[in-house]
């Protein structure tokens, strides 16, 4: 069984290895599609393949749209030519329940894989079309960004600053000039939704656009009637978006099983870029999108396939309820104590009775009371989805240390946000405890030694060199080591987005923070004596 239009006339074979085929003619959609463009999406990996084009998928079983979704890439060109061109755009989506269990399913709905800006007068066929709708998005926070640290632009977008439109080179900048395009031939409306993990993404595309639009009108690439053109919403719109799906990498587990079934050529693929990436998705059953809906030249019906369709406020509550307390908040307690206590995967901590409780009190005792509800979407559902079912789920092979990658560039979200509502309730955060004990945590991981004294690899984060030379003295098994190297640390606003003595924290979380120093096993004896 090879993944390709060909290798899906084998129906007996694919139905023997329980494997779902799409219910319409894939090749005939992507010729369809081709010629009256409905949805392009820019950033197309394994969240994008499963989630979005699952969503596609749905709408096009059910006849509710007749058209798929052209997919562009602007970053790492080998996933073009190595996952979609070889397997005609198709993708095996593979979900992994907490039981065990799969269900198998082939995506037609992505229907045409174009690099940018290579395929550029292909680009610009597609975006001068009227019938173009929505341009979506996930190309990580980094692909939004204009400048460095340094606040100066960063060096391809300089370039791309003072080059005209059609020699552009950066995402942002590419969609800049496609939508220049579109103007220059009639200026029909469209919706640019970013679908990326970022609070207020829409907000942050649209800055990032329009702030390209005037650097070239400043320079006379393009007049200043475009400018206005991607300024007005009624024409140009960037709704906001809240998505959450746990999407792994491939599963060598899950590409052994495939291929044990006789579908051909299941290997991960390594890109150039280190993009794991494979023929098929796996990814857990439980997925949310909520999107602002602003669609000036209309929309499919995505609300039909389990997208919520609401307005800002609502979806920024529910990016809030879900990045400051249902699951971020416990991602990033959960994952520093299982570095230092030896667990490799997330859902192994999970089942740990100290973290057990941990995510327990974050998340139900501290967080539930101060979040705003959204309304569309319970918390305390949804907290009891994330506790009880896709954390603890082992099939998905989610580890602590990836999750543990730039934690400290969400700290001031994910806890701070929770500790600046007990200030302002309460005039102090004091009675916190479990999110204290959390910023504890992380700060004892940082000296990469675990409960039992042997020393790991910090995961990547842009702040272990500053934070690692701040705890420098602190010794493990030596509590008397701990001179006030914290003070720096837990007083910087930037870090936690509040200075954590003002807000009652800073001294308790120095005495836990001693307490962990203590020897062997001091971690464990310190969740215990906390958490009691």
């Amino acid at each position: 069984m090879r993944l390709t239009y060909d290798g899906l006339k084998d129906i007996s074979a694919w139905k023997n290895a329980g494997v779902e085929l799409p219910s319409y003619d894939p090749q005939e959609l992507s010729q369809r599609t081709a010629k009256n463009p409905l949805w392009v999406h820019f950033g197309i990996g394994n969240i994008f393949r499963i989630f979005i084009g699952g969503i596609a998928d749905t709408l096009i079983r059910d006849g509710l749209i007749d058209r798929g979704i052209i997919c562009v890439e602007t970053f790492d060109y080998d996933v073009v030519d190595k996952i979609y061109k070889p397997f005609n755009n198709l993708a095996l989506a593979v979900t992994l329940h907490e039981d065990g269990k799969t269900d198998k399913r082939i995506l037609g709905s992505l229907t045409e894989a174009l690099k940018a800006p290579g395929d550029w007068p292909r680009l610009k066929e597609i975006f001068t079309s009227p019938t173009l709708q929505m341009v979506s998005f996930t190309i990580t926070e980094k692909g939004y960004a204009l400048h460095g640290a340094d606040g100066k632009y960063l060096s391809y977008v300089d370039a791309d600053m003072n080059n005209t439109p059609d020699k552009a080179k950066g995402a942002m900048a590419i969609v800049t000039a496609l939508l220049f395009e579109r103007f220059m031939a009639g200026a029909s409306p469209l919706a640019l939704v970013s679908m990326d993990n970022v609070s207020q993404n829409g907000k942050k595309l649209r800055e990032s656009v329009i702030e390209t639009a005037e650097k070239w009108q400043e320079k006379n690439f393009v007049p200043a009637e475009f400018v206005d053109y991607v300024k007005d919403e009624s024409r140009i719109s960037f709704p906001w978006s809240m998505i959450d799906k746990i999407t792994p990498r491939p599963s060598d587990d899950v590409g052994k099983m495939l291929s044990g079934l006789g579908v051909e050529d299941m290997q991960t693929v390594v890109t150039s870029k280190h993009t794991y990436i494979a023929p098929f998705v796996n990814a857990e059953a439980p997925g949310y999108l909520v999107v602002e809906d602003n669609f000036p030249n209309g929309r499919p019906p995505l609300e039909k396939a389990g997208m919520y369709l609401t307005d800002r406020k609502t979806v920024n509550l529910s990016e809030r309820m879900k990045v400051t307390t249902c699951l971020n908040p416990i991602h990033s307690a959960l994952c520093t104590f299982d570095r230092m206590l030896g667990y490799v995967l997330f859902a192994d901590g999970m089942h740990d009775p100290e973290l057990a409780e941990l995510a327990r009190q974050v998340g139900y005792v501290e967080g539930l009371p101060v979040v705003e509800d959204p309304k569309i979407i319970s918390p305390r559902a949804f907290i009891d989805e994330v506790i009880n079912v896709r954390f603890p789920n082992p099939y998905l092979g989610d580890t602590s240390a990836r999750i543990a990658t730039d934690i400290s560039q969400g700290l001031a979200f994910r806890f701070g946000e929770t500790i600046k509502a007990y200030v302002a309730r309460y005039g102090t955060a004091e009675k916190l405890k479990a999110v204290p004990l959390a910023i504890t945590g992380w700060l004892r991981y940082l000296l990469a030694v675990d409960d039992d004294g042997n020393a790991f690899e910090l995961s990547p984060d842009p702040l272990n060199a500053e934070m690692t030379s701040r705890l420098a003295g602190v010794t493990f098994g030596q509590p008397e080591s701990l001179t006030g190297q914290l003070k720096p640390i837990l007083c910087n606003k930037n870090i936690f987005g509040v200075d954590l003595y003002e807000a009652g924290l800073g001294e308790k979380i120095e005495t836990m923070f001693r307490d962990m120093l203590k020897g062997k096993g001091a971690v464990r004896a310190a969740l215990k004596k906390y958490l009691a």
